[in-house]
């Protein structure tokens, strides 16, 4: 929400350059006016980590204010660089016939400039006015130290045992212990806590910890699984830990905790004796007497303690220091929302620690939950009516049981058929529900507990995903590269801002606040946000006007000044999104948008917004992925958005994108994917800033970019895919001048090149210069024997992550390829091998994990994956044949003891040729075998009856998935 005052402190520069100082008094001005911002970030970012009940209605206008100012003062500099600042290939008559006609916008600019610092003044003085202190902007440590206003809290006051089971208002269910939708967790963590350690006569204290998003159930896990084990352990205890853990004030409140819980009045056992603990003068006691205290009566005890919400690897630090260590199977169980906090907590399984992830609830299971909080019973009978709503509040629950609980508490009182409107207006409005409604108050505190822990860095990066619609995937890339281009990524020393950007992205994923997606290979490819989660962060996003949305569920919302538009379709119905067209198409008409700097668009189908594109002149990010109203007429009005950063086409429906294109000398990303382009205009090498260009044409997989003169000029770039090298020396040798290029795919037009082994041997010589290439997908267009030199290659890109050659190169893989120590990957097709190739070459790569080889591999009969390959990390395994027209070999893939030791995941095609698979007993750790082949192919049948047979063979632990897809 500070991005605009924390931008502006770079961009202001720009108008203390001196063809700005023409303007005289100017300069004074913009540097008063970039110091003015600089204490506004400050106050912005005071806010952002004050507790909410920190800060007063009076606090937040305030904030508001000084945030729309910095925000207009970013416009500004906009302004500038839009309409007076000098272009980089401006010459002196350009840039005389600039100044000169751009001298009324100059004394407009210092006019508006004068305004922002005069506004700038009165906020100063009405903050004084008013007396708004900065203490109140700081963090309350009575606040931030208070536990949380839910049930868990009182946790930490129970005694161990019977205090720590589940309250149930269900007679029955107290009876049973019930706990919904977690019993199959509650069993497997009790097993694995009581389970005797893996190293023999081991009888150290073991640390478990249960890792999870907030409200998902983890400490009624922990509490279940203390009630299940209370036979096994001499003392229980539960304490919960502050967000603001600070260890000189709370670590002596967190053992004199646990001392009232171990230490106590036990009465009443299973030998009816008393025994009694003094606990007599212990609040005199320092931490260091109470550890001591603590270790003297738990030094022969076996104990259980739980240690609730821990936040950081500093408070489990110093709480694990005073825990006693004893050799009588004493267990920990840490509850956390972050991942690193868990590893931290529980580092070795070898060591008997532990880490579980916690499940959200099925579908049942949520239902039988809602049921039994809404209407008093898992089997209660209910109008069919509620039926569809039901499913949709699940749904926006997704397995959450807090938010099951509580929403479930808010209809309790409204559940008879009559009020059916009344669940769809709460299931519909839940984010402003959470904001009135008492009841839903501790779920909101909950939820909003992780966005407040976050480093003020990523509350902003985080805020950003309320742009998305529910249950959107969010493209990992493309979500890194809007934070970029709204500057949402400051820049760190050593590191570029994509490395940054990742960093935040795996931050957030480590606290369990966005949910990945991966793809078949294992890597990253996207991200959701849980619903209860999105909800917060729109309430947070409009209230401080981050971000406007339209459309969906947002249809008639109104803004005054708009700063980044999301406009979102309904793909639930056809009637549905039509209504929601008409709707938000005639908001539009009168809106303002020229303040507007991020434009997205979701599910549409066309918009009349489209037709008036020009009006967006601020825009740094357009993202019109999947917008199919896009035509090749509105691409003049997007060429004139000369301060875009970020353009995503992909999936749209144009077929040409003018030359006018270079002239958007600040965009960083333009992706052109799935459109009906037959190419790119030559204009793209006046890109200079552009880091990523992505190409990919509906019209064929073989029509692409095809590489112009002037690309040494593209010196930002870092990946280009689906380009094609015709013959041309000199593009050839301008390729190894890309000094950022980390990810290439490349095809080499042979046809065109014909005889001409110079292009080959300066290609040859360019792909050695690319020092930071990670990524390299090389083919071949004419199916001839042009790839051969790649084996002249004088030095290969050592830090190659990922490997892909697609054409022969003679019948051999390059040497070098043993030597790409970095190599995680490698898929190779068409390149016709023989005798232990590829096997022999591969198995020297230490780090290599997946192979695929597919479309004329390999052309013996026999494919062996030998003792002496050894392939030391290597999981998965693809090994496909194509369609009749090539050749179907190998017929046997065999695999001998030792070789592929590791591998987990096999995946074989056998098409309709017969195959079969010798030595699969050799493969010990395997997970999942796929055959994919003909359904009337005999040797598929026994292939699967031999995986079975061998699987059947394995203990339990060890056994594989055997799958069949048809062809």
């Amino acid at each position: 929400m500070e991005a605009a005052a924390q931008t502006i402190l770079s961009n202001a520069g720009l108008l203390l350059s001196e063809e700005y100082r023409l303007l005289s008094g100017v300069g004074g001005d913009v540097a008063e006016l970039r110091d003015d911002m600089a204490t506004m970030n400050a106050l912005l970012r005071m806010q952002s980590e004050a507790e909410d009940g920190a800060v007063d209605h009076f606090v937040r206008e305030w904030m508001k204010q000084l945030r729309e100012l910095a925000y207009d003062a970013e416009d500004c500099v906009d302004r500038y660089v839009l309409r007076i600042k000098s272009r980089p290939n401006d010459g002196v008559r350009a840039w005389l016939e600039r100044l000169l006609g751009t001298l009324l916008s100059r004394r407009r600019l210092a006019c508006e400039i004068s305004a922002l610092r005069a506004r700038a003044i009165t906020i100063s003085e009405r903050h004084a006015q008013y007396g708004i202190s900065r203490e109140a902007l700081r963090r309350s440590p009575a606040a931030l130290s208070a536990p949380p206003p839910v049930s868990v809290s009182a946790a930490a006051s129970l005694s161990s045992g019977h205090a720590l089971r589940r309250a149930s208002d269900d007679g029955a269910e107290a009876e049973h212990h019930h706990v919904v939708g977690i019993a199959g967790q509650a069993d497997s963590l009790a097993d694995t806590v009581k389970a005797p350690s893996v190293v023999e006569q081991d009888r150290s204290l073991k640390v478990f910890s249960v890792v999870g998003f907030g409200g998902v159930g983890k400490t009624t896990l922990a509490m279940e699984v203390c009630r299940r084990l209370e036979a096994e352990f001499q003392r229980q205890a539960m304490v919960s830990v502050s967000q603001a853990f600070e260890v000189g004030k709370d670590l002596k409140a967190l053992l004199k905790r646990v001392l009232q819980q171990v230490v106590k009045d036990k009465t009443g056992n299973e030998r009816g004796i008393k025994e009694e603990g003094n606990l007599d003068g212990i609040d005199k006691l320092n931490h260091t007497e109470l550890a001591t205290k603590l270790n003297d009566c738990l030094k022969d005890k076996r104990y259980l303690i739980v240690i609730d919400d821990v936040w950081t690897i500093r408070a489990w630090d110093a709480i694990q220091s005073v825990l006693p260590e004893n050799n009588c199977d004493s267990r920990i169980i840490v509850t956390t929302r972050i991942d690193t906090v868990a590893k931290a907590c529980s580092p070795a399984i070898v060591r008997g620690h532990y880490i579980h992830h916690m499940k959200p609830l099925e579908l049942e299971d949520s239902k039988k939950l809602f049921l039994s909080r809404a209407f008093g019973s898992v089997d209660a009978k209910y109008s069919e009516e509620l039926e569809d709503v039901i499913g949709n509040i699940l749904k926006k629950c997704g397995g959450l049981p807090l938010a099951i609980v509580s929403i479930a508490n808010v209809l309790a009182g409204y559940i008879s058929s009559e009020n059916k409107e009344k669940w769809e207006t709460i299931c519909r409005s839940i984010g402003t529900q959470m904001e009135r409604n008492p009841t839903l108050e501790g779920m909101k505190h909950i939820v909003t507990l992780s966005y407040n822990h976050l480093p003020y860095e990523l509350k902003s990066c985080m805020m950003y995903l309320s742009i998305f619609p529910e249950d959107y995937e969010i493209n990992k890339d493309r979500l890194l590269g809007r934070w970029i281009a709204e500057g949402l990524v400051p820049e760190k020393r050593g590191l570029s801002l994509m490395e940054v950007a990742e960093s935040y992205f795996d931050d957030l994923a480590s606290r369990n606040m966005i949910e990945l997606c991966f793809s078949v290979d294992g890597k990253v490819e996207s991200c959701r946000v849980h619903d209860m989660l999105l909800e917060v962060m729109v309430s947070k996003s409009l209230e401080c006007n981050f971000a406007s949305l339209l459309g969906g569920q947002y249809v008639g919302m109104s803004y005054d000044r708009i700063r980044r538009l999301s406009i979102h379709g309904d793909n639930r119905s056809p009637l549905s999104t039509k209504q929601s067209k008409k709707k938000v198409g005639h908001v539009i008409e009168g809106m303002d948008v020229e303040h507007v700097r991020s434009l997205s668009l979701f599910h549409l189908v066309g918009h009349k917004l489209l037709d008036h594109l020009d009006k967006f002149t601020l825009l740094r990010v357009l993202d019109l992925e999947d917008c199919e109203g896009l035509t090749n007429y509105h691409m003049r009005y997007i060429c004139m958005m000369y301060l875009l950063k970020f353009l995503s086409l992909k999936g749209t429906g144009i077929s040409e994108v003018p030359s006018q294109v270079g002239k958007l000398e600040h965009l960083q990303i333009l992706d052109t994917r799935h459109t009906g382009l037959g190419g790119l205009p030559k204009t793209v090498t006046n890109l200079e800033k552009l880091e990523r260009l992505q190409f990919y044409s509906k019209l064929g997989w073989y029509v692409m970019w095809r590489l112009p003169r002037g690309l040494k000029r593209m010196k930002a770039l870092r990946v280009v895919n689906n380009a094609i090298l015709e013959n041309n020396i000199e593009v050839a040798q301008e390729i190894g001048e890309l000094e950022e290029l980390q990810e290439l795919t490349l095809y080499i037009d042979s046809g065109s090149i014909g005889d001409n082994t110079q292009v080959l041997e300066e290609l040859a010589a360019s792909l050695s210069k690319t020092y930071s290439l990670r990524s390299l997908n090389i083919g071949d267009l004419g199916w001839t024997k042009i790839l051969k030199f790649l084996h002249s290659l004088p030095m290969p890109p050592r830090l190659l992550r990922y490997l892909r050659i697609t054409g022969d190169m003679g019948g051999h893989l390059p040497k070098w390829i043993g030597s790409l120590t970095y190599l995680v990957e490698a898929v190779i097709s068409w390149v016709d091998l023989s005798d232990d190739e590829p096997f022999g070459v591969l198995c020297k790569l230490p780090k290599l994990k997946s192979i695929v080889m597919e479309r004329r591999y390999y052309t013996g009969d026999t494919l062996v994956a030998r003792t002496s390959h050894n392939f030391p990390v290597l999981v998965n395994l693809t090994m496909t044949c194509d369609t009749p027209s090539h050749n179907p070999t190998p017929k046997v893939f065999e695999f001998e003891e030792k070789a592929m030791s590791k591998l987990e995941r096999l995946n074989l095609r056998f098409h309709k040729y017969e195959k079969s698979i010798k030595g699969i007993e050799h493969l010990t750790n395997l997970r999942e075998v796929i055959i994919a082949g003909t359904n009337n192919n005999p040797s598929v049948k026994h292939a699967l009856e031999q995986l079975k047979a061998e699987r059947g063979r394995r203990p339990e632990s060890s056994r594989f998935q055997v799958s069949f897809r048809y062809e």
